[in-house]
C-alpha cells in the first residue's frame, strides 16, 4: 500500500507541474502578446476627421486590405452626392421659391445651356472651395453676369424636376446602407456600425479575397438604381453645380455643404461611368457616420520584431467608453480648427471649436487616461486657410480672438495655445503634448505624420512594457 500510495503521490505531483507549467507557458504568451500589442484611441467630434485618419493609417499600414475595400465604398459616395444635391436644392427652394411651382412652359419647350465637356469636368481637382472649382473658371457663368435673379428660374426649375427623381432615393439608399439603424429624435443619413461592408458586397464575406474579386462585387438593389440615375443626369447635375445661382449662395455663406461635395460633384461624369470603382483619393474624401466603436488592426515592424496595433476609431460616444480603454497605449485627439464659424447639430448654440475645447478638457482630467500618450492634431487646416482667404472674421464667431491679425499663422496658433493651455491647466499627470497641424487629404503630409506619431506611440508603449 505504501508503495502504491507514493506512485500516486508522484503521479499526482507531476500532473501538478505539469499544469503549473502550462499556466507559466500561458502567462509568458499572454505577456509577449500583450508586450506587442498596441492600443491607439482616435478621438474627437463628430466630423473632426478620425474615420479619415483612420483610412490614412491603413493606407499607409495595410494599403492592401484598403484597396479589396473599394468597391464598397461606391455606394457611399453616391450617398454623398445624393445628400449634397438635396442641399442645394432645399436651399434654393428656400431663396428662389419660384422654382418649385409647376413649369408654365410645355415639355421640351426649354433648353438648358450647353453641358460643359467632361474632360473638363473631371479636370478639376478642388477638396472644397465655398465656390465650385469649375464655375470660376467657366464661361458658363458670365452668361447670368447682367441678368437679374429672376432669369435663372426657367433653368433652374429645369434642373430642379430632372434631378429631384434621384434626389428622393437618398432616404432608401441610406437605409440599405445603415442595414436598419435608425437613431432617436429622426436624425437622418447613413449611420454604419462595424463590418457594414457586408451589406453592400452581396453574396461575399468580409474581407473580400482579392483585389479582382472585389472589383466585380455586385451592387445592391437600391445602389444599382441611383447608378443608373446619376448617369442618365450627369449633364444636369454639372449644370445645376456650376450654375450662378448655387455660386452666388455658396459664397454668400447661405449654402453650408460638407467638405467632400465639392470634390464629388466636380467628378460627377467620372464618378457617374458604369464600371466606376472609388480611387482611394475618392475614399478618403467620403462622409459616413459609424456608430459605437470600430476597431481597426494594422501591423507594424521595429526593430525586427512585429507588434500588433489595435486602432479603435470612438464615433458617437463621449465617456462611456473610457473604463473599456484605461490600457491604451495612446490618445489621438483630432480638432477641426476650420470649424471656428460652425456649430453643433444637436445644440445650435455651441461653436464647434468651444466643443472640441471642452472633450480635450474631459480627456486630460480623466485619472483612467493619466498614463495614456496624448497626441493632439489641429485638423483641417485646408479649410482653415480658405476660410481665411475667403474674408470670413474669426472675431465674428469668437469674441475672444480681438484685433489679432486674420490670417492662418496668427489664428492657428491662437488655437494652438488653448489647446496647450487647457493640458497644462488640466492634465492630472502633466504628460507631454505632441502637437501637429494637419489636413488628413493631404496624403504626402498625412504620411510622414503617421510615421513621426507611430514612432512616439512606439516609444511609450516599449517604456510602458519595460523594454525602453
Amino acid at each position: 500500500m505504501g508503495s502504491k500510495s507514493k506512485a500516486n503521490d508522484a503521479e499526482a505531483a507531476r500532473i501538478s507541474n505539469a499544469i503549473d507549467e502550462e499556466l507559466r507557458i500561458e502567462r509568458e504568451a499572454r505577456k509577449k502578446k500583450s508586450n506587442r500589442e498596441v492600443k491607439v484611441m482616435l478621438l474627437g467630434q463628430a466630423e473632426s476627421g478620425k474615420s479619415t485618419l483612420q483610412k490614412q493609417m491603413q493606407l499607409y499600414y495595410a494599403s492592401q486590405t484598403l484597396d479589396r475595400e473599394k468597391p464598397s465604398w461606391k455606394p457611399i459616395v453616391y450617398f454623398n452626392i445624393l445628400k449634397a444635391l438635396r442641399m442645394i436644392i432645399e436651399e434654393l427652394d428656400t431663396q428662389y421659391p419660384a422654382i418649385t411651382q409647376s413649369p408654365t412652359s410645355t415639355p421640351g419647350s426649354f433648353a438648358p445651356s450647353p453641358t460643359i465637356p467632361p474632360s473638363t469636368a473631371s479636370s478639376v481637382g478642388n477638396v472644397f472651395s465655398f465656390t465650385p472649382a469649375s464655375i470660376s473658371n467657366s464661361s458658363h457663368s458670365s452668361n447670368y453676369s447682367h441678368h437679374p435673379e429672376a432669369s435663372w428660374f426657367p433653368e433652374l426649375q429645369y434642373l430642379r424636376n430632372k434631378i429631384l427623381p434621384l434626389v428622393a432615393s437618398e432616404e432608401a439608399l441610406a437605409s440599405e446602407l445603415s442595414g436598419g439603424i435608425t437613431l432617436s429624435g429622426g436624425r437622418s443619413g447613413v449611420y454604419v456600425r462595424a463590418g457594414w461592408q457586408a451589406l453592400v458586397t452581396q453574396n461575399r464575406a468580409w474581407p473580400l479575397p482579392d483585389i479582382r474579386a472585389a472589383s466585380t462585387a455586385r451592387p445592391t438593389v437600391v445602389s444599382n438604381i441611383v447608378a443608373k440615375t446619376l448617369l442618365a443626369t450627369q449633364h444636369e447635375i454639372m449644370e445645376l453645380w456650376r450654375h450662378p445661382a448655387v455660386l452666388h449662395l455658396l459664397r454668400a455663406n447661405k449654402l453650408y455643404l460638407e467638405e467632400s461635395a465639392a470634390f464629388f460633384l466636380d467628378h460627377i461624369y467620372r464618378i457617374s461611368e458604369p464600371e466606376y470603382i472609388p480611387s482611394i483619393d475618392d475614399v478618403l474624401h467620403v462622409r459616413v457616420q459609424t456608430l459605437g466603436v470600430t476597431e481597426h488592426q494594422f501591423d507594424f515592424a521595429l526593430g525586427g520584431i512585429q507588434y500588433h496595433w489595435l486602432l479603435y476609431d470612438v464615433g458617437g460616444a463621449r465617456q462611456a467608453w473610457v473604463p473599456f480603454f484605461d490600457d491604451a497605449t495612446a490618445i489621438i485627439f483630432l480638432a477641426p480648427i476650420s470649424a471656428f464659424d460652425q456649430y453643433l447639430e444637436e445644440d445650435p448654440r455651441t461653436n464647434r471649436i468651444d466643443d472640441s475645447l471642452q472633450l480635450f478638457t474631459n480627456i486630460c482630467t480623466n485619472k483612467l487616461l493619466s498614463k495614456t500618450a496624448l497626441i493632439l492634431m489641429l485638423n483641417k487646416t485646408d479649410l482653415l486657410k480658405q476660410k481665411l482667404q475667403a474674408g470670413i472674421k474669426v472675431r465674428k464667431y469668437i469674441s475672444s480672438y480681438g484685433d489679432r491679425p486674420n490670417n492662418y499663422e496668427e489664428v492657428s496658433e491662437y488655437f494652438r495655445a488653448h489647446f496647450i493651455q487647457i493640458q497644462k491647466r488640466k492634465d492630472t499627470s502633466n504628460r507631454s503634448l505632441y502637437i501637429h497641424f494637419t489636413s488628413m487629404l493631404d496624403v504626402k503630409a498625412t504620411q510622414s505624420i503617421i510615421v513621426n506619431v507611430g514612432e512616439a506611440i512606439m516609444r511609450q508603449h516599449l517604456s510602458g512594457v519595460g523594454l525602453a
